[in-house]
């Protein structure tokens, strides 16, 4: 149990994925517990790994579950791991994978062992390679770790040998067969501690090749003391297309390279070390590859007091097992029964282990060409050596690249910046602007599963399903005076506004910035009424508070209080209140035609305000109106002239000015543009430059109007002109 990750300490029902690198037990054997033990089950997570891995694993767990009940404290037992079998979802090298939305990986090959893979996983654009355990050397049946083709925001990398460089393959395999010669030459047996899976695979194939070379050697029996390794032979025999192409080849010529010709699996019999002991020189390969407890175990301590018999460890060493330890090479050492006993027989280390050294690190490193690197399985001192070697390298290099070593439970924050990218699709990919156009494209902007998709909102349902829904907004306002003095306040703060009848009541309506419809209910009372929006629900706010101060207005006071002797249009007393007959126009209304200004006197008014703008920022402006276009000459300070010409249509009331400028200096033209571009937008009202996207579509009075008009029952009011 204290050899568990940290699970309580995580909610495994958020857990999504869980991708398992290979089969080794520290990286695999707790897969079980998670599965059968924790609240994984109640989330919707899935479990991955390769085919290969998948198969091994099941010979381990096995194996383990056997192991761990005759010690009497059993993590789980085996009818929880043959429940645990079938939720294993087995995929294939560079196949991608998308466990659950915006998230996908896909599998590279390690090295390491027999399906062992990194994944490069992708969230939401963010790319993170981990590595798990990989190698970066091609050994006698496995290719070296591949070079995703993608670059990674973040690598995860492994750190389990920090700074240390190791031999090269040519000279490790030299010094390990001379060494097992040399045990063998003096009679002695020769010990080799290796797990069942892995690197013993490898040592076999580089002993069965050297009893081939060496005649003298085909007398002395190798052994593997292990029935896993023989079961997970066949699976090695299965995979052989996972493999280089050293295996490959020979496999296609009718050479399988796991069937040996000098290897043989040692049966488990009774007391069979100490047979195996008293027998003449071998070679046995033994797990586990710690000599904590097993075969390995009980054959080192029937050897160690024969200083003719020999050790090789092949592999990494953890802190604290017996591996490690007699490395150092003690006088004694204690048996698993608590006795003392002498230790005559040579040790000697020659590293198979299939992990990066530092060289091979490193190099690994700057082809992913991550800007952070995070290190994991290591040692807290090796670890940090590794950090300080990479970033003295990337500070040589003047490099951004930032190293991490994270403590178990730490929550590492690193911040990205990236682009998202929309795709247009519909209607508005049917009509792109142009390649230079500055204009900006409008649409709904849709996202799904951390993709985007920008579209018009009738091409909605066809495209994504959903649909739309309106919500209508009512507010109802007591008012004290008359639909005059509403419309006067209305005007002279937006600049006019649409007016008519509701199609449904008849009531009198006035839109103020096609967005806010003003209904007169009764004579005391207005309802307004608006498609809900930020834009609009702003209008609406600000169309409430002049509302509420018309009673409270001085002008509104000045115009319902000043006694008067005429009228300004032909309604009868009877048919208008009094307070309804003063008609002032608002200083700073501007005039529709239907308000009493047509088109062509709109036009010019703007003109005028137009050219206003312009003397007081050049001087005096003298003004040409050829048909049909009006030009227009500036004398600005200075003995510079220019001219400017637009066409004269586009100055109606509702509409923006459209004006070109000529003139021979282009610093002038420039100013000449950025003013009249202020100009334009300041002498234009707020109904004028604001353009709602949610038009009120219960009050379709401009259609009631017409049909009223043609019936007689509306008439036209004439205003005068301000």
């Amino acid at each position: 149990m204290a050899s568990l990750p940290f699970v309580d300490e995580l909610d495994w029902s958020t857990v999504d994925a869980l991708l398992v690198t290979h089969f080794h037990l520290d990286h695999a054997a707790s897969l079980t517990y998670i599965l059968e033990k924790t609240n994984f089950k109640d989330g919707k997570g899935k479990v991955y790994m390769t085919h290969a891995t998948k198969a091994v694993y099941k010979f381990m767990m096995q194996d383990f579950v056997r192991m761990s009940s005759s010690s009497g404290d059993p993590l789980f037992s085996a009818l929880e791991l043959s429940l645990t079998l079938p939720v294993i979802i087995p995929v294939s090298a560079h196949q991608q994978i998308s466990p659950c939305p915006g998230v996908s990986f896909i599998p590279y090959h390690a090295g390491h062992v027999l399906g062992a893979c990194m994944f490069m996983i992708d969230i939401a654009g963010l790319k993170i390679l981990y590595t798990g355990d990989y190698s970066r050397e091609e050994d006698r049946h496995l290719v070296k770790a591949e070079v995703p083709p993608i670059r990674p925001d973040v690598l995860i990398v492994e750190s389990t040998y920090g700074v240390q460089s190791l031999e090269g393959r040519p000279e490790k395999e030299a010094m390990f067969t001379s060494e097992v010669h040399a045990i063998i030459r003096r009679g002695g047996h020769v010990l080799l501690p290796v797990f069942a899976m892995g690197r013993a695979q490898e040592l076999l194939l580089i002993l069965d090749e050297y009893w081939d070379q060496h005649p003298e050697l085909h007398n002395v029996p190798v052994y593997y003391a292990s029935s896993l390794a023989k079961k997970c032979m066949a699976v090695y025999q299965t995979y052989i297309h996972t493999m280089n192409a050293n295996i490959r080849g020979r496999f296609e010529k009718r050479d399988n390279p796991f069937v040996f010709k000098y290897i043989s699996s040692l049966a488990h019999s009774r007391n069979w070390e100490k047979k195996v002991a008293d027998g003449p020189p071998c070679v046995v390969l033994a797990s586990p590859g710690f000599l904590h407890t097993g075969p390995s175990r009980e054959l080192l301590e029937l050897w160690a007091p024969d200083s003719r018999n020999g050790l090789i460890i092949t592999g990494y060493s953890v802190e604290g097992t017996m591996a490690r330890d007699i490395m150092n090479e003690p006088d004694e050492i204690t048996g698993l029964r608590g006795n003392t006993i002498p230790r005559r027989l040579s040790v000697r280390y020659v590293s198979f282990s299939a992990h990066v050294d530092y060289s091979q690190n490193a190099e690994f490193i700057d082809l992913i060409g991550a800007k952070h690197i995070v290190l994991v399985h290591g040692e807290q001192t090796a670890m940090g050596r590794l950090r300080g070697a990479l970033q003295s390298k990337y500070k040589d290099r003047d490099e951004d690249v930032k190293v991490h070593t994270p403590r178990n439970l730490e929550t590492l924050n690193l911040t990205f910046r990236g682009d998202r990218v929309a795709k247009a699709i519909g209607s508005l990919a049917n009509n792109p602007p142009p390649a230079n156009a500055e204009s900006l494209l409008a649409g709904l902007l849709v996202s799904k599963d951390y993709s985007y998709t920008l579209l018009d909102p009738k091409d909605l349902r066809e495209f994504t399903g959903l649909s739309t829904s309106d919500v209508l907004q009512m507010v109802r306002i007591a008012i004290g005076c008359g639909w005059e003095l509403v419309r006067w306040h209305l005007e002279g703060m937006y600049g006019f506004v649409q007016e008519g009848l509701d199609k449904e009541s008849g009531a009198r309506v006035m839109r103020v910035m096609g967005a806010i419809d003003v209904k007169q209910t009764s004579e005391t009372e207005l309802m307004l009424e608006w498609i809900a929006s930020a834009s609009n629900d702003m209008v609406a706010d600000s169309v409430i508070a002049v509302l509420m101060g018309i009673d409270s207005s001085p002008a509104s006071v000045k115009l319902t209080h000043s006694p008067h002797n005429h009228d300004h249009d032909e309604a009868t007393s009877e048919d208008v209140k009094p307070s309804d007959k003063h008609h002032h126009p608002h200083p700073h209304t501007n005039k529709r035609h239907d308000h009493g200004y047509s088109p062509e006197e709109a036009a010019v008014l703007r003109l005028e305000r137009i050219i206003q703008f312009l003397e007081a920022h050049f001087g005096d402006v003298q003004m040409y109106e050829p048909k049909p276009v009006l030009e227009t000459e500036v004398e600005p300070e200075g003995d510079t002239e220019m001219t400017e010409e637009g066409d004269a249509e586009p100055l109606a009331a509702d509409e923006p000015a459209i004006i070109t400028v000529h003139g021979d200096s282009e610093p002038l033209r420039r100013r000449v543009e950025s003013v009249l571009q202020m100009a334009i937008a300041t002498t234009g009202s707020l109904a004028e430059q604001f353009t709602s996207a949610d038009r009120n579509p219960t009050s379709d009075y401009e259609d009631a109007r017409v049909a009223a008009v043609e019936e007689g029952q509306v008439k036209t009011e004439g205003t005068t002109s301000g």
